[in-house]
């Protein structure tokens, strides 16, 4: 059984996506840091590189955007019949062009362009100035591919290009034909805001996580969305397709409640368990991610060939579900234990290349050298999920701490837990002063003081002798308490 859990507050959203109760996808998106993939900009050309068929462009953000000829959030590796990349270099310093983001700014680098717009709906993505139209290879219908094929050509506007995705493969013609006309009303506004704005200034907005996750995560075989929140229950009421549409009330949060929140955390952690003991370890670098494979505490029962061939197969699955959850992109290298048996190593990079298959985004597979490395490259577009988990250390600048909002979300759970398990009538939590600051800046609790801990009473006391990510809480019952001078009543 499929679930998808949307977890809304003002401050962010987070979104899980399950598969047989075990976490497959998981993306957050703070409401003051949205991502800018899908974002359509005026754009001002400062600087073309001629010889390397690219430009930098101003669209109004700290960093110039690169602009590279060929770059498209279209994945025509996914298509059943090819798409023509123009690779011609059509700018000057100084023009102003109709642009959109493909990779988010990451690091010290700006955000990818390409001059190639898309709109994406549930069941097409429109292809402005163009008259190619492409299926989606998912639907493994001949029959029902072509189908779509021609009557997606047929019906299309001219010089209007449509990429059938997923979801139409069990869409009426009526509903396919209504997103058709909805996207062109789209397109449309685009091109008249174009006219009208300056440049370096943005003309069309990518809708946000929550919509973003019922129209590309929203597919056939899932059972159940969950919500925890009254009006967006009200906004996705009949727009969530066969699926059943459910909304959370309870006391804990909602991803808490389901068992989700404990494997959300250790998704910053660079070691992950394999089952039968053995585990992997994650390391990323400015350039690529590297996995190295350890049989840890599994010793096997036959020889030495055959626990290493095991452990490699479990490793092959878990990478493969590791990369999706923790939206790991670009280049990854997977140092398996070295095998000695060719068949082995064939069914370990085969159980890898199948169990990338139910990923959304675009992997590909090179095959093991002799030392047992693999390399692979999985699209990148936005950022991994550490990101919004971790925050360079400020001391050391090499290692990770829990970002401030991370570590908010924790001490959540735990003063939680406090009230329901204790039914106190106040707790008393000592913090580190800088996330104390924190606390009080961001308001990120907000919900929680006008829902689960209404009539409670949450004391905030600093202390510097603990760690940013330690804290203390303390449940109390007394009518009348003794505080320091410096105790901040959070709610």
């Amino acid at each position: 059984m499929k679930k998808l859990f949307i977890d809304y507050n003002p401050f962010y959203v987070r979104v899980a996506l399950t598969e047989n109760g075990e976490l497959v996808e998981f993306y957050i998106e703070r409401s003051t840091v949205q991502g800018i993939v899908g974002n359509i900009y005026k754009g001002k050309v400062m600087n073309v590189l001629s010889g390397m068929k690219a430009a930098f462009v101003n669209i109004g953000l700290d960093k110039n955007g690169f602009l590279y000829v060929g770059e498209s959030l279209v994945d025509t590796a996914v298509l059943a019949r090819k798409k023509k990349i123009d690779r011609t270099l059509r700018i000057s310093a100084g023009d102003s062009i109709m642009c959109q983001v493909v990779k988010d700014q990451f690091g010290d680098k700006g955000a990818r362009l390409s001059m190639e717009i898309t709109i994406a709906g549930r069941m097409l993505v429109m292809v402005p100035n163009s008259t190619f139209v492409g299926v989606s290879r998912k639907i493994d219908d001949l029959v029902r591919r072509s189908y779509l094929e021609e009557f997606v050509k047929a019906s299309c506007p001219p010089n209007t290009g449509f990429i059938v995705r997923t979801s139409a493969n069990k869409a009426s013609d009526t509903e396919i034909l209504q997103e058709m006309e909805e996207l062109q009303s789209v397109w449309k506004t685009v091109q008249e805001k174009y006219e009208k704005s300056n440049d370096a200034s943005i003309v069309f907005k990518e809708a946000d996580l929550i919509w973003r996750a019922i129209r590309d995560m929203l597919t056939d075989d899932i059972d159940v969305v969950i919500v925890n929140d009254q009006q967006i229950y009200g906004e996705l009421e009949g727009k969530v397709g066969n699926a059943k549409l459910e909304l959370y009330e309870g006391e804990e949060n909602i991803l808490t409640s389901y068992s989700l929140i404990k494997r959300i955390q250790k998704l910053s952690d660079r070691e992950v368990k394999l089952k039968n003991g053995a585990y992997i370890v994650i390391d990323k670098t400015e350039a690529l991610t590297v996995v190295d494979v350890n049989t840890g505490k599994f010793v096997g029962g036959k020889d030495l060939e055959d626990t290493v061939y095991k452990t490699n197969l479990q490793a092959a699955e878990e990478i493969a579900r590791q990369l999706r959850l923790r939206n790991i992109g670009g280049i990854v290298i997977v140092d398996f234990i070295d095998m000695l048996n060719p068949d082995h190593k064939r069914e370990v990079i085969e159980t890898l290349r199948e169990a990338l298959k139910s990923d959304r985004m675009k992997t590909t597979v090179v095959s093991m050298t002799n030392l047992g490395l693999v390399e692979l490259t999985r699209k990148k577009s936005r950022l991994p999920v550490d990101t919004y988990l971790l925050r360079e250390c400020p001391y050391c600048r090499h290692g990770y701490l829990y970002s401030h909002e991370s570590n908010i979300l924790r001490l959540r759970e735990r003063i939680t837990e406090e009230f329901i398990k204790c039914r106190p009538s106040s707790v008393l939590v000592e913090v580190n002063p800088e996330l104390c600051d924190k606390l009080f800046e961001t308001r990120i609790l907000t919900r929680e003081c006008k829902t689960i801990w209404k009539g409670k009473r949450v004391y905030i006391l600093k202390n510097e002798d603990l760690h940013i990510e330690d804290f203390i809480i303390t449940p109390d019952n007394s009518r009348i308490l003794t505080l320091p001078e410096d105790a901040r009543l959070l709610y």
